[in-house]
C-alpha cells in the first residue's frame, strides 16, 4: 500500500516550531522582567517584528489573539496572511498552559494536542499592556507585539531598543507589514 505525503498545514508547522533549528539570536535570553496579569494580557496583539522562522516565513498582517478558557487554559489564535498583507489568510489555533512560574509569565503552547509543546515567555510588557515582548529559553524565537497595528515611531524605536538591551541580535529582527496604512 503506497502512502502519499501531504505538506504539513500551518498549524502543524507552528506546533513543530520549537523543533525547528534556526539561528540563535540571543545565547542568554533573559527571564521575564515582571508579572503578567492574564486578565489584562488577553485580547488581540499585532506582530510588529519577529525573528523569522520556517513556520512563519512569508507571513504578513500577523495577529495573535488570546482568551481564557473555562478550564483555565488560554486559547491562542494566530493569523497570518501568506505572502502579503492581503494574501490568503491562514489560521493556527492552540492552547497555552501556565508553567507555574511565580510571575505567571511562562507558558507551554501547543497547536495540536499535548505532544508538541513550545515555550512562550512574556519577557516584558507595558504597564498598560499596550505592547509585549515574547521569547523563550533557546534564544531562537522573538516577537514584538503591539495592540495597535502601527505603533508610533517613538514606540517602535523604544521597543527595538528594549530588545537590543536584552541582548538580542538586531540583524535577525524582521519587521512585519500590517494592512491599513
Amino acid at each position: 500500500m503506497s502512502r502519499h505525503r501531504r505538506p504539513l498545514p500551518l498549524v502543524a508547522l507552528l506546533a513543530l516550531g520549537g523543533c525547528v533549528v534556526g539561528p540563535v539570536g540571543n545565547p542568554h535570553p533573559p527571564e521575564p522582567a515582571k508579572a503578567v496579569e492574564l486578565s489584562r494580557y488577553i485580547g488581540r496583539y499585532y506582530e510588529y517584528a519577529r525573528y523569522d522562522s520556517g513556520f512563519e516565513r512569508g507571513c504578513e498582517g500577523v495577529t495573535a489573539e488570546y482568551a481564557v478558557l473555562p478550564d483555565g487554559l488560554v486559547s491562542v489564535l494566530n493569523t497570518c496572511h501568506a505572502g502579503a498583507v492581503d494574501g490568503p489568510l491562514k489560521l493556527a489555533k492552540g492552547r497555552a498552559k501556565p508553567t507555574g512560574d511565580p510571575l505567571h509569565a511562562k507558558y507551554k503552547v501547543s497547536f495540536f494536542g499535548p505532544f508538541f509543546l513550545g515555550d512562550y515567555w512574556v519577557l516584558d510588557h507595558a504597564d498598560d499592556y499596550s505592547w509585549s515582548i515574547v521569547g523563550e529559553g533557546s534564544g531562537r524565537f522573538l516577537w514584538i507585539l503591539t495592540r495597535a497595528p502601527h505603533p508610533s515611531q517613538d514606540e517602535a524605536a523604544a521597543l527595538v531598543g528594549r530588545v537590543k538591551a536584552m541582548g538580542y541580535d538586531m540583524s535577525l529582527l524582521r519587521l512585519t507589514r500590517q494592512g491599513g496604512g
